[in-house]
């Protein structure tokens, strides 16, 4: 069980857009081009998005995209939930027929409840985590990125 890349591209590009908020709109082919994700993959993705009230649109020149609300209010849950990414780590996707196909005559696996606890650990932590918070760690690694450290030598003992 995993986050597929409809997921994981998902936040990325929620990130990079939240990242120039303030900026007037951001264009999918800018964040196509910095992040290297589909133009048409995104197109998919911020149509959900859209319709899930996360992101708006803005038509015409320099148009794009903006949050529709703000990123503290925006959490990954919701992200991955608007692209419809499962986040499902039972067999059975939840059903309780981990053994057969039938819901009727299927019979849950020994460690369904291990899954299912698991799927709501995903969900509660997803869901405590804003776009915001990714937002300030993105900076903060750019910041500290940007530091320049200046190594003198010391002066050799004895030498004045």
């Amino acid at each position: 069980m995993r986050l597929t890349t409809k997921g994981r591209f998902a936040v990325t590009a929620m990130i990079d857009l939240a990242l120039r908020q303030g900026k007037g709109p951001v264009t999918l082919s800018g964040i196509s081009q910095r992040q290297a994700i589909s133009l048409s993959y995104l197109e998919q993705l911020f149509g959900k998005l859209r319709r899930h009230e996360i992101v708006e649109s803005i038509r015409g020149p320099g148009g794009g995209y903006s949050l529709a609300r703000r990123a503290d209010k925006v959490t990954v849950a919701d992200i991955i939930i608007a692209v419809d990414e499962p986040l499902d780590a039972t067999q059975c996707g939840g059903k309780e027929n981990c053994h057969g196909a039938d819901a009727a005559t299927g019979t849950r696996c020994m460690t369904h409840e291990l899954w299912a606890t698991l799927n709501e650990k995903m969900v509660d932590y997803l869901d405590s985590v804003s776009l915001q918070d990714l937002v300030d760690q993105q900076k903060q690694k750019n910041s500290e990125q940007n530091v320049v450290h200046v190594h003198r030598p010391h002066a050799a003992a004895g030498q004045n």
